[in-house]
């Protein structure tokens, strides 16, 4: 049974990025500007129609079409005929991949993610901060088969997970840009307030990981260990599964995963 469906799991609330001040009064670096957030639109809905991108975007539907128009020609999107509803194309995945394949991080990660896959039979976690979010840029599936995430959960809010606790602990930035956003519920385990999340960040300093249940998705736990270069996390390593096959092992989970950030660590500066 799949604890998350993929709707859930992606973090719409994430802001979209501002533009440079800079920008706004050239028209073409507008348009460029107001393409991206065309495909922003899709972070959400696998599919939308000319009218949803339009009211989404605040502008008419004949330019939401025009653009739509544009970024299909390119292959970034691509319609469906028979509905008319336009989704993400062939081509942002290509770039997609690219991206992961050239991601230092993720390919010095994966040997070490792959140990702690088999040690544990859990599925395993890397994450990357990105604002008030955690990015998980690989995930190993549990090795019984069960998809516990499915295809989503990519991007979630770094107060409802273990990773964006480890991360926010040692990375002031990440830290910053989580309480100005503040800390809404997604489940009954979430972090509400300023004061539970700092308290949560010196029990990680002083423990040397993270742990979440039911924060973001409810009967799922997690534990992290952060990734550390010269004192400051740039990603954390972590363990996902049902809260009562992670609970009872967090005292081994914990040693095995401080092991891999370590080596992770290493192999990265080297």
């Amino acid at each position: 049974m799949s604890i998350a469906t993929e709707n859930s799991a992606w973090c719409a609330s994430t802001p979209k990025r501002l533009r440079p001040a800079d920008q706004s009064s050239a028209s073409g670096l507008k348009s460029v500007g107001t393409a991206l957030d065309v495909l922003e639109c899709f972070a959400v809905d696998s599919e939308l129609g000319v009218s949803d991108v339009a009211r989404r975007l605040g502008v008419a539907k004949s330019t939401a079409h025009r653009l739509l128009s544009t970024l299909v020609s390119r292959g970034f999107v691509e319609q469906d005929h028979a509905t008319g509803q336009y989704r993400l194309g062939i081509h942002i995945y290509e770039l997609g991949q690219l991206a992961l394949q050239r991601n230092q991080l993720r390919y010095v990660a994966l040997p070490t993610m792959r140990h702690v896959a088999r040690a544990t039979g859990l599925t395993v976690n890397l994450g990357v901060p990105d604002g008030a979010d955690v990015v998980f840029v690989e995930r190993l599936e549990n090795a019984d088969g069960l998809r516990i995430l499915g295809h989503a959960g990519r991007r979630l809010p770094a107060h409802c997970t273990s990773s964006g606790k480890a991360i926010a602990a040692h990375n002031d930035l990440a830290n910053q840009a989580r309480m100005a956003a503040g800390f809404p519920p997604r489940s009954r385990g979430t972090v509400r307030t300023d004061a539970d999340w700092l308290r949560i960040l010196d029990g990680v300093r002083r423990d040397g990981f993270a742990a979440s249940d039911s924060a973001a998705f409810e009967g799922a736990s997690s534990v992290a260990v952060p990734i550390l270069e010269h004192k400051r996390a740039i990603a954390a390593i972590s363990v996902f599964g049902p809260s009562e096959l992670i609970a009872p092992q967090v005292d081994r989970l914990v040693p095995l995963l401080t092991a891999a950030a370590n080596r992770i660590s290493r192999a990265y500066s080297a």
